[in-house]
């Protein structure tokens, strides 16, 4: 076990959005959660030995929330970027993945030079919204965030005829749904990981020595099989 020096002495508290994310994470209405985030979270907080604590915000409001002092670190879709990493530490991966353009199902979207004069739809500020400006005439449509339910909000936009389509990581898309249809995925190996505040280097190495003892196939192959294993 390593020594933590957490906000709250004995636990490990980290920031999430309550909302239904599939296989990532849920949670039920007594508070319980379950998913791939969730139990690579709780192997981390058993490996240190501590309590595993979750506070949820809204997208929008999670790097104020670290800032805050609220939690220790936001265990939720963080992809590390070099804009990112001049803000916060990030710890070692614990997923990598790819990204996805989800249309209708009568969309003749297939690659990207399909998306020329369409509106593209992303989280503003996220690396999905980073891919979708690189689409040649794509209308980037930035969302928010700062919705209860920001996948699920997004989604809807795209069958009500919004937006063309919508970019987001391609874990959020291994669930069939017959109201969408996957156009492509671009090989963008996002990697994830714990994002800390700066200036706290003990806490990072503590979290990555964790890591470092995990062995996440596991857990992978219980939530995430329909994607190849990324370590």
């Amino acid at each position: 076990m390593t020594a933590v020096e957490s906000i709250e002495p004995g636990a490990l508290t980290l920031c999430c959005t309550s909302l239904d994310s599939g296989r990532l994470f849920w949670t039920d209405p007594d508070g319980s959660r379950h998913g791939y985030e969730v139990e690579a979270a709780e192997a981390v907080a058993s490996e240190l030995g501590l309590e595993l604590r979750w506070i949820f915000r809204q997208w929008s409001d999670f790097r104020p929330a670290l800032q805050r002092g609220e939690c220790d670190a936001i265990w939720c879709g963080c992809a590390m970027t070099p804009e990112r990493r001049k803000i916060m530490d990030f710890t070692r991966p614990y997923a990598v993945f790819n990204e996805s353009v989800v249309t209708r199902p009568d969309s003749s979207i297939s690659g990207p030079e399909d998306l020329a004069g369409r509106r593209v739809l992303a989280i503003d500020g996220s690396t999905n919204m980073a891919l979708a400006e690189t689409f040649p005439g794509a209308v980037v449509v930035p969302f928010a965030g700062d919705t209860d339910d920001v996948l699920g909000d997004m989604l809807t936009m795209v069958r009500e005829g919004e937006v063309d389509a919508l970019v987001d990581d391609d874990v959020c898309f291994i669930e069939p749904d017959p109201t969408l249809r996957l156009a492509f995925t671009v090989p963008t190996r996002n990697a994830w990981g714990g994002a800390c505040r700066k200036g706290e280097p003990d806490l990072v190495a503590a979290l990555d020595a964790a890591i470092g003892q995990i062995d996440f196939a596991p857990l992978w192959d219980r939530w995430l099989s329909a994607l190849p294993y990324p370590f």
